[in-house]
Order: C-alpha cells, then sequence, then structure tokens
C-alpha cells in the first residue's frame, strides 16, 4: 500500500464500483458508484471519486464534505431555499447536517473528501 493515497486521471476512470441506488429518492433512480482512494483507520475520514446518475433525491450530508465537481450537472436547494447550480469545475463545502434536495440532471462524477 502506498505511503500517499492518490488517484490519476479521473475522469479517464471507468473501473468503478457499484454503490447501488440512492435510497431517498423523490424522483428517478440514480445509481451510484466510485473509486475509494482512502478511508481513515477508524472511518472518521474517507476520499474518492463518486459518479451518480440523473434524479432527484432528498440529501442529508451526515459528516463535513468537500466536493470537487469535474463532470455533469446538478442543482443543490438546500432546506432553507439556496440554491446551488453545480457544473463541470465547482467546488463546494457541505457542513455536517446540510439538507436539502439534490437534482442531478446530467450524471456527475465528483472527487470528494468526508471527515
Amino acid at each position: 500500500m502506498p505511503t500517499t493515497p492518490y488517484l490519476r486521471a479521473p475522469l479517464a476512470q471507468t473501473a468503478l464500483t457499484d454503490w447501488g441506488a440512492i435510497p431517498t429518492m423523490v424522483e428517478g433512480v440514480s445509481r451510484t458508484s466510485g473509486l475509494l482512494i482512502h478511508k481513515g483507520p477508524n472511518g472518521e475520514s474517507e476520499c474518492g471519486l463518486w459518479v451518480c446518475t440523473p434524479g432527484k433525491w432528498e440529501c442529508h450530508v451526515t459528516s463535513d464534505e468537500f466536493c470537487h465537481f469535474l463532470e455533469g450537472s446538478c442543482t443543490y436547494v438546500h432546506e432553507s431555499g439556496e440554491v446551488i447550480e453545480i457544473t463541470p469545475d465547482t467546488a463546494a463545502f457541505f457542513p455536517k447536517d446540510w439538507k436539502g434536495l439534490c437534482t442531478v440532471h446530467e450524471t456527475v462524477k465528483k472527487l470528494y473528501m468526508i471527515r
């Protein structure tokens, strides 16, 4: 195992692990897949590549999460009404307990870090 986990060419990755359907769907059936780059020894942190197909679902972020979206488009609407439009090369930080709706318009691919 390398001392420093890394992932080259994330946009070129095609051998992804199926992580299943989003369980809180409102419309459609969004499926997720990805690659885990690193998971902390006690599960307190995680980073990797995440892909999600179109659909609309309720989102509850249970740990701080930083995301850099590489492909696709989606809209996050916070329960307060704030709207975040995601397009390629958008970075976003979702604090623990962020709640709202996510609508994936075009399959998204992002790098993420959870802690």
